[in-house]
């Protein structure tokens, strides 16, 4: 309930044109992913549903049926108040305001999304101090996919040199830096539209997980699907709330609010998108698309890249006071117990 309205409800309650009674805080939540997806199905929609369950009815959620924005906008709509709830990628977000974050982008963090989610979620917000990467909002959830892929029409990717000038949409940050090292020429675009971009030859492939292969419809314009153990990078996602909104809702629905974010969000993201990524795996295997292993020249040749990236990254995070290598050597220990 807005300022204004608060006090136009307490001018009629205190003339007596009507009795006091209480009434739902409605949060609105832009979702940019396809309806189906197993993220916005089964994470996002369950999510709101808990809110309204465990506030006793006090707090709703809805999620409209159309975004309010492109995904690459969905942090500021939360910021700005356009939107109360928003979630998306720290990557689409081109600036150096989430350079913390990045700790859940890296190569070989870990092979199951939940648990590397659920270790994001504790390293990140603790050691890291997410919230302060987060202004303007009030930072409900984090977590991971499952482990990124590299998916092509063109070849089998059997050394190094394979990569060179292959058009690859990534979704930014790190994966993006990574892929130009390697020589690919890389496209930043949502991933609604890799399907038109790959089915009519502008990009070549794509950097996507599993499931990704059966929920935007790829496997006739795919051909190679290659598997790095622990991933080929990651992404980091965001659940926040405008923080005016955030300020409105009681302290008790605020903590209950909290007991089904966090680490509970975390696992609940994590363990679906790990299902979707089975499903996925299982769906591609009655398709022509080759699923491979990279082979050790491969991995090689992205450890010395992804060597690199993560000590500047960790040289950057010191000059604003955080010990990032230590953040990071946690992290793969809770996502590989």
């Amino acid at each position: 309930m807005s300022k204004l309205q608060k006090i136009i409800t307490a001018g009629i309650v205190a003339t007596g044109l009507c009795a006091p009674m209480a009434s739902a805080e409605e949060l609105v939540l832009s979702s940019w992913l396809p309806p189906q997806h197993p993220i916005a199905q089964g994470v996002i929609q369950p999510w709101a549903t808990s809110v309204e369950q465990v506030t006793e009815g006090r707090v709703t959620v809805r999620i409209l049926p159309k975004p309010l924005g492109p995904p690459p906008a969905h942090f500021d709509l939360a910021a700005d108040g356009v939107a109360d709830i928003t979630y998306g990628l720290h990557s689409f977000t081109r600036d150096d305001r989430f350079l913390r974050s990045r700790i859940g982008q890296f190569s070989f963090l870990g092979d199951s999304a939940e648990t590397t989610s659920v270790a994001y979620w504790n390293v990140y917000s603790d050691q890291l101090d997410a919230q302060a990467e987060h202004e303007g909002v009030k930072l409900l959830g984090l977590f991971v996919h499952g482990p990124g892929m590299f998916h092509n029409n063109q070849r089998k990717i059997e050394s190094a040199d394979d990569f060179a000038g292959l058009k690859i949409r990534t979704p930014g940050g790190y994966i993006a830096d990574l892929a130009t090292d390697l020589g690919i020429t890389t496209q930043f675009m949502g991933p609604g539209q890799v399907f038109e971009k790959l089915s009519t030859g502008v990009i070549d492939g794509v950097t996507f997980t599993m499931e990704a292969l059966k929920a935007f419809k790829l496997t006739d314009h795919v051909t190679h699907a290659m598997h790095i153990p622990g991933g080929m990078y990651n992404t980091s996602w965001f659940l926040v709330m405008n923080e005016d909104r955030w300020e409105d809702i009681s302290e008790e629905d605020k903590a209950a609010i909290e007991s089904v974010s966090g680490a509970a969000f975390a696992t609940l993201a994590g363990t679906v998108w790990d299902a979707a990524d089975s499903a996925g795996a299982e769906f591609v295997t009655g398709t022509n698309v080759e699923v491979y292993d990279a082979p050790q020249e491969v991995l090689d040749a992205i450890k010395g890249f992804a060597d690199k990236h993560e000590a500047a990254w960790a040289d950057a995070v010191s000059a604003t006071g955080f010990d990032g290598a230590a953040a990071l050597t946690e992290l793969r220990k809770q996502a590989n117990p």
